[in-house]
């Protein structure tokens, strides 16, 4: 392996590619190469992401170039694919995609590619050897790892319950009716109730891990009104007791190095401009209650990207990704 891992992006301009230059510039282990944006090319990067200035001098490129280790896809749904199919990259390159157009296994193909669900509490051995990976959601992100230990030791036993609510950079930086400031201020509302587009990837890795599982996931989306981050509540009922329930999550995490159990219960601020992910338990009657917690942007998306391509090369699986909340 290189001295330093050759990095390029693909879409810098948006909310993920900005918190994917955030953490590479930095990164040690890390020489970006080119961040590519049709749109912004010739602009410094710190003409469209204000957070960058001092941090480098780089300009967005309207070129491809092939010169590097690992490719981060961050583009819009759909637009992966077709910048696939109109860009042949070779084969040598490794892809790190952040759209949702490789994460399910009916489409988790293209060119003779084949990408792996980037998951590491769940596919961290697969991930090590992959060439290409499809980063998980951010909702999926943060609903799979407050469900896994449950499904991967047979715990599922009917239907789960879910609801979670979002920052507004979960819709991206497009303006929309439901995302500029005036609405989204001192709001709240409910979207795409039971039909989440994320619902699918989550089913496939409960699947995977629990095979028998005959349930529903029923799950609330609410859009909240704060910037970044997803806080979810998950219940189930259970036979097991919280000390039993407690145990089987701590064995399950023991290995991870950003997913932590607390014995307390979590709030946003714990993990917001982290790559954490927090979870708490608690028991009500023959309800079992698990709380998970994300920062949207960075373990649901380019933080969890960094942490697979650390993975991929052999890096510290924390490296450039040491980050501490901004608790107040």
């Amino acid at each position: 392996m290189k001295n330093k891992v050759r990095v390029g992006i693909i879409g810098g301009a948006g909310y993920t590619g900005g918190e994917a230059i955030r953490i590479l510039v930095n990164h040690p282990g890390v020489e970006l190469v080119y961040v590519h944006s049709n749109s912004n090319a010739g602009n410094l990067l710190s003409d469209v992401h204000a957070d960058l200035l001092g941090d480098t001098d780089m300009r967005f490129t309207d070129t491809i170039g092939t010169d590097i280790d690992v490719m981060f896809l961050c583009v819009g749904h759909g637009d992966a694919r077709k910048f696939l199919e109109a860009n042949p990259i070779p084969d040598n390159i490794r892809i790190i995609d952040l759209s949702q157009d490789f994460r399910l296994k009916a489409s988790s193909s293209i060119n003779g590619r084949q990408f792996v669900y980037g998951l590491p509490e769940m596919n961290r051995e697969l991930i090590r050897t992959a060439m290409n990976i499809a980063n998980p959601g951010c909702f999926a992100t943060c609903l799979q790892l407050g469900l896994l230990p449950l499904a991967a030791n047979g715990q599922l036993k009917g239907d789960v319950h879910i609801s979670a609510a979002t920052g507004s950079t979960g819709a991206g930086q497009k303006l929309a009716a439901t995302s500029h400031f005036s609405w989204r201020a001192n709001n709240l509302s409910v979207y795409k109730a039971f039909e989440h587009q994320h619902l699918r990837e989550i089913g496939e890795s409960v699947k995977k891990l629990m095979p028998d599982f005959a349930g529903e996931i029923n799950f609330i989306p609410y859009r909240g009104d704060f910037t970044r981050g997803i806080i979810a509540s998950i219940y189930i009922n259970s036979d097991l007791t919280i000390e039993d329930a407690k145990a089987l999550y701590k064995d399950y995490y023991k290995d991870a190095v950003f997913t932590h159990v607390s014995d307390k219960n979590i709030n946003l601020k714990q993990v917001v401009n982290t790559n954490k992910c927090l979870v708490s338990l608690e028991k009500h009657g023959d309800k079992l209650l698990v709380m998970s917690a994300i920062d949207n942007l960075l373990k649901g998306a380019s933080g969890q990207a960094v942490q697979n391509m650390n993975i991929m090369f052999g890096l510290d699986e924390k490296e450039g990704l040491r980050l501490k909340a901004s608790a107040f």
